[in-house]
């Protein structure tokens, strides 16, 4: 059993087995930050949280905050408007006034513990962008846990209408959504597939009438195939109609693939999952290293690199932005990182560059919890879009980049929040037992169009909303406040 103690002195102990460990860390100590300063902030509930969503309604502005299942020790967390005992599901928040976040409903996902529970992933479409919505209604698209995909009327945020389940799967995880074509692709587990987790593409430009198009994923990965299974599917981004590409990113902390694929031919090239009918629409493929996956894959195309500004070709560039995923707690693994790579000659892509926080500069892999990279905010919105990325980096916070040459990425600034009395321990294996560190483990991060980073903690210390300051604002043309 677990047993924590506060000392007098402000230590956070817990004693593990024959194991004990003294974290100097103050809890409501001061944040850590650069460039970054603390807006507002929402305990969440006390719920590990995974994806936010920020979506502008008429004059508000909402943010949908998937959540990871419950822990051991708190399956069901109490949700205090309801007073009762509820599943991690999803948080509605208005950010309107960032200063003052306002908690408007939780919704309940699927029970379970930890990755098997919850509602991690969201989406938004305003039902006017849909070619076939309800112009009045707002949609959300989510995980059900790993069972299902749902579709909410959020319209009204703090009293959602179930639209549509889809339901039946093995697993589930990072979705992308178009709101102006309806085309989705849902990361999910058909259960006669050889992954945990492969494509669902769907025409949801109706939510109340879903159609699906197809399954699609790596072959060997389809039903009947034999042989070695390759790395299943984190998630992909889509580039539109215009674009017409998909990035999709496989593996997490190992083994990762980047695939582009041409977004018409998945559409509507043959279907049956055959070995070649899956590589046709394949444009082509870029291995990792067996250390590192592919968490998030964010394209950033024809992108102008004033490095290259004279040169007669090749002034802009298509860049592709790689995140790993960091898995496992105190550096007990390969650093996840941060990868940028040129795929300007589509059949030839090439990393570029590549990023990440220095241990050092923190003792990060002493803090307790992960330390690595994790994901990226996936917002295209001019106000940050091909100037400047902001990445979740566990214990470390978040940190902004500027991406102007991508060949060279900066860090410009960083915010790591302060524990409170809600974040949960991290623990490790040792002889004789384990041993539990408090440490901040950003999760996700996001922005929205006013220029606000949201990011949100795996350790239940709920939502932390920020501004740039200083140098930082520059890189992204705001003004100075």
């Amino acid at each position: 059993m677990f047993r924590c103690v506060l000392t007098a002195a402000g230590l956070v102990l817990f004693a593990c087995g024959t194991a004990a460990y003294a974290q100097k860390q103050t809890i409501g100590a001061p944040p850590e930050a650069s460039n970054m300063k603390l807006v507002g902030t929402n305990d969440l509930q006390a719920r590990s949280a995974y994806q936010p969503t920020i979506h502008r309604q008429g004059d508000r502005w909402i943010a949908y905050i998937g959540h990871h299942g419950g822990t051991d020790d708190v399956p069901a967390p109490l949700n205090p408007m309801t007073a009762q005992a509820e599943p991690n599901g999803t948080s509605i928040v208005d950010v309107t006034d960032p200063a003052r976040p306002k908690y408007l409903r939780h919704l309940p996902g699927q029970e379970g513990k930890y990755e098997s529970g919850g509602a991690q992933m969201v989406r938004v479409c305003d039902g006017k962008s849909l070619p076939k919505g309800d112009p009045n209604a707002v949609y959300m698209l989510r995980t059900f846990g790993s069972a299902a995909h749902e579709i909410w009327n959020v319209a009204d945020p703090a009293n959602p209408v179930l639209v549509t389940r889809l339901g039946g799967l093995k697993d589930t995880h990072k979705s992308w959504w178009e709101c102006d074509t309806g085309i989705a692709f849902l990361v999910s587990g058909a259960p006669d597939w050889r992954t945990r987790r492969m494509t669902q593409v769907y025409d949801l430009s109706d939510p109340a009438h879903p159609q699906k198009i197809r399954d699609f994923g790596l072959p060997g990965q389809e039903p009947g195939s034999t042989g070695a299974v390759p790395t299943e599917l984190h998630g992909p981004i889509s580039s539109g109609p215009d674009g017409n590409r998909v990035y999709f990113g496989y593996g997490t902390n190992k083994g990762g693939i980047l695939q582009i694929v041409d977004r018409d031919k998945l559409l509507n090239g043959p279907k049956e999952p055959t070995p070649d009918n899956l590589r046709y629409p394949e444009i082509s493929r870029m291995p990792m290293s067996a250390f590192n996956g592919a968490h998030t894959t964010f394209p950033m195309l024809d992108m102008p690199v004033a490095e290259f500004a004279e040169d007669k070709d090749g002034k802009t560039r298509d860049i592709v932005m790689i995140v790993d995923e960091a898995i496992l707690n105190e550096c007990g693994e390969a650093r996840q990182m941060v990868w940028f790579a040129d795929v300007t000659t589509e059949m030839r892509p090439m990393m570029i560059s590549s990023y990440t926080v220095p241990e050092a500069s923190g003792q990060f892999c002493q803090r307790g919890g992960r330390f690595g990279s994790h994901s990226s905010n996936e917002s295209m919105a001019p106000v940050y879009y091909k100037k400047m990325a902001f990445i979740a980096f566990f214990n470390a916070g978040v940190r902004a980049l500027d991406i102007r040459d991508p060949y060279h990425p900066k860090e410009v600034g960083y915010f790591i929040p302060a524990i409170t009395s809600a974040t949960d321990k991290r623990c490790i294996p040792i002889e004789g037992g384990e041993r539990c560190k408090v440490a901040i483990q950003t999760n996700n991060v996001e922005t929205d169009d006013r220029g606000y980073i949201y990011i949100v903690d795996r350790a239940n210390t709920g939502l932390h909303i920020l501004e740039l300051t200083g140098p930082a604002r520059a890189v992204a043309g705001l003004p100075r406040n």
